[in-house]
């Protein structure tokens, strides 16, 4: 007996429909691509207030097809391309998410289609191999042994409480994972004050608290000070609490400072604790040859944590968690699903079913856009942008530095540019309220795309030069209008 199928659900999945509609995205997203990339009047942000932007986009959903579907997908295509954020644009130099390579965008639509989902083998099985090679492509490149492996995983905030979780079960001295966050002592991790909020928030997600984070103090320029950790072990263990790691930045949200790393782990090896590299933004610095020295001692860590949307021009989301034994992977999630996983004995945990070891279930194929463009594009592409980007963060410090009425606030250590207009008819006290109101004033016309932070001295600008494309003429572009803003 034949199940009979409704038209417009059979419609939907109709090949040559299918091929046309495709054909025409990709004439638009062409379109919008070299708009973005030449800048000209596209703004980088087409500000709307949240309101407004629901009321846009407000609807309610027909129960019957489009008189003409791919019509209607491409009017809507249109309006989500003209009212979205706009990563490509050279002036994007806003928040550490890049202007991805347009190849791995196309590797997004066969994922989706395929949607092979990565559990266990049998969903993925191209797609785990990939991931395979990947992570071991980026372990040789920052230096990792062998023995190291890993898992790809949806952002550094799932990366960073992956390796924790793994800290945990290798260093608490009992069955956290089974037994819960109360079957032993206190737990914490050593922390530099600069890291990434995720790290506390790991902390807490696994019910140690405030205290799971013992923060250790840093520099001017903002690295953890190796001299102060002796202090942070100590302060955490008057507190009743047993520390099992120490972590490290390669790269800091806030000003992307490089911990030095060498001496972390010399401190977490004397006292047998758990090394753990939070790379997510700078583990990419050691693509290049002339910046890997930034990253000296990330080989030596017990976990590294790396995003490929940022440094790798993915688009996200695409994590790389590396466990120098590879066997530490498996601990994070040390749980049985039967009917998921059916090895046994020596095979009871197979590396090949790759949801034994990340938070996801049902994972997308993130390791093919890595994958096909480290394949097609070849890596140098990569070494050059990591390269680029950092020096152009020292070409605008140095531009910074010799405009009288601009204030650098440290030399930038990767890619990353923190900085304020100090102009003479604003006296220091309204420093802080001139940067909020600059960046409001550039992003509202949509010239430019930049955030803001605050350091000990007050509210700076920042910005993330982290679009290949950025050149030293929009930099000056954007100290003039910072200064046309201040005036007006």
């Amino acid at each position: 007996m034949t199940t009979p199928v409704f038209p417009p659900l059979r419609a939907a999945y109709e090949p040559e429909a299918f091929r046309a509609t495709a054909h025409a995205l990709m004439d638009q997203l062409a379109d919008y691509l070299k708009a973005a990339l030449g800048g000209g009047s596209m703004p980088v942000l087409p500000w709307a207030p949240p309101a407004v932007n629901q009321e846009r986009f407000a609807t309610v959903f027909p129960q019957e097809p489009a008189p003409e579907v791919a019509s209607a997908f491409a009017a809507l295509m249109t309006r989500v391309l003209e009212g979205s954020h706009h990563l490509h644009h050279p002036r994007y130099v806003g928040h550490q998410v890049t202007a991805p390579v347009p190849l791995a965008a196309l590797c997004d639509a066969v994922s989706s289609l395929l949607n092979n989902g990565m559990a266990v083998y049998e969903m993925g099985p191209v797609a785990t191999a990939m991931e395979h090679h990947v992570l071991a492509w980026m372990a040789g490149t920052l230096g990792m042994p062998s023995t190291t492996r890993g898992v790809l995983t949806s952002g550094g905030s799932a990366g960073n409480l992956t390796a924790l979780l793994a800290a945990r079960q290798a260093k608490a001295g009992y069955d956290a994972w089974n037994g819960g966050a109360h079957a032993g002592p206190p737990l914490t991790v050593l922390v530099p004050r600069s890291a990434h909020y995720c790290l506390a928030r790991s902390v807490r997600i696994m019910g140690w608290g405030e205290g799971g984070l013992t923060p250790v103090d840093v520099d001017d320029h903002f690295r953890v000070r190796p001299d102060a950790l002796e202090d942070a072990l100590e302060r955490a263990q008057c507190a009743g609490r047993k520390a099992i790691a120490v972590a490290a930045s390669a790269g800091s949200t806030a000003t992307g400072a490089f911990d030095p790393l060498e001496p972390v782990a010399d401190f977490a090896e004397k006292h047998g604790l758990w090394f753990h590299v939070d790379g997510a933004h700078g583990a990419a610095a050691a693509l290049s040859p002339k910046y890997r020295a930034q990253v000296k001692g990330i080989e030596r860590a017990d976990s590294v944590v790396w995003d490929a949307h940022k440094g790798l021009l993915m688009p996200a989301l695409v994590t790389a968690v590396l466990f120098r034994d590879g066997a530490r992977s498996f601990d994070a999630f040390s749980q049985e699903a039967h009917y998921l996983f059916h090895g046994d004995g020596e095979d009871s945990r197979p590396y090949s079913d790759v949801a034994l070891r990340t938070l996801e279930c049902t994972k997308e194929m993130m390791p093919l856009k890595v994958y096909a463009c480290l394949s097609v594009l070849g890596t140098r592409v990569f070494e050059e942008a990591v390269t680029a980007s950092y020096d152009q963060a020292r070409r605008f410090a140095r531009m910074l530095t010799a405009a009288p009425d601009f204030e650098l606030a440290l030399e930038p250590d990767c890619n990353i540019v923190c900085f304020r207009h100090t102009p003479a008819h604003v006296p220091p006290e309204g420093w802080d309220a001139l940067q909020v109101r600059l960046r409001e004033a550039l992003v509202s016309r949509g010239s430019f795309y930049l955030v803001q932070t605050r350091l000990p001295r007050g509210v700076y600008l920042r910005t993330t030069l982290i679009h290949p494309l950025t050149g030293d003429a929009d930099l000056e572009a954007l100290l003039d209008a910072l200064r046309g803003a201040a005036g007006a």
